[in-house]
């Protein structure tokens, strides 16, 4: 029986990713325990479930905050990699897990783990982010996050059925409820101060998020670059 969160049994973590050394998967634990933030977001385990009881995520995912906060807690190398390839995208990051009562927080966790995952270019992640690329595009150098032409199945297999529903419908949808102009009007609404967009890129540029956007995908880095440099160079 394959493991799942509901199945899984500590004592006994599989090696369910044999193409990768326990001596990566344990170099890359060893980074996320080396964060400066791990000893404030992991205290112990009670193993109440009160973490996945709120977590909004465990609701529709094969997802748990309390196996997340058990491997760690554990130093259970191997299913530790297999939450850092299989789960943290799954993630709301709400933090309602935060209501643990020995103040354990593996939102925060996750958030590590994401940061590790990224800077360290795995491939499951860049497969869960491929369709996120085009958003982080729009963010850049519009402001906006989605236009309606996004909103496809295949950039977003996660949203469920409704996407699919959106985007067959999408021109029926326009002619229904008419607009001025997708270029005119919706660009006018959606329009971003320049101040700001500079102020942004400065900001990415400064903390390091176009380095792990390289990771991520390089042609997208070039673009970006290309475009925030001239911008801010202008500026």
């Amino acid at each position: 029986m394959p493991t799942t969160i509901e199945n899984w049994n500590p004592g006994k973590a599989e090696n369910r990713h044999p193409e990768v050394t326990y001596e990566e998967k344990e170099r890359l634990f060893l980074e996320v325990k080396n964060d400066i933030r791990f000893s404030d977001f992991l205290y112990g385990c009670y193993e109440c479930g009160i973490c996945v009881a709120t977590c909004p995520s465990a609701r529709f995912y094969d997802y748990s905050p309390r196996v997340i906060a058990q491997a760690m807690a554990r130093e259970d190398v191997e299913r530790v990699y297999d939450i850092l390839a299989e789960d943290i995208w799954n993630c709301a990051q709400c933090f309602s897990c935060v209501r643990c009562p020995r103040q354990n927080n593996p939102g925060g966790l996750v958030t590590i783990l994401r940061e590790v995952s990224l800077k360290n270019g795995l491939q499951e992640t860049k497969d869960a982010l491929q369709g996120y690329s085009r958003v982080i595009y729009k963010v850049m150098l519009k402001g906006n996050q989605v236009s309606p032409d996004m909103l496809q199945p295949d950039f977003f297999p996660d949203w469920g059925p409704w996407v699919g529903e959106f985007s067959a419908n999408m021109q029926i949808w326009r002619k229904a409820i008419p607009m001025d102009s997708i270029r005119g009007v919706t660009d006018a609404a959606w329009r971003v101060d320049r101040k700001t967009l500079l102020e942004l890129y400065t900001i990415w540029f400064e903390s390091g998020n176009m380095d792990i956007i390289k990771e991520l995908d390089e042609a997208l880095y070039d673009l970006l670059t290309e475009v925030m440099q001239e911008e801010l160079e202008e500026g």
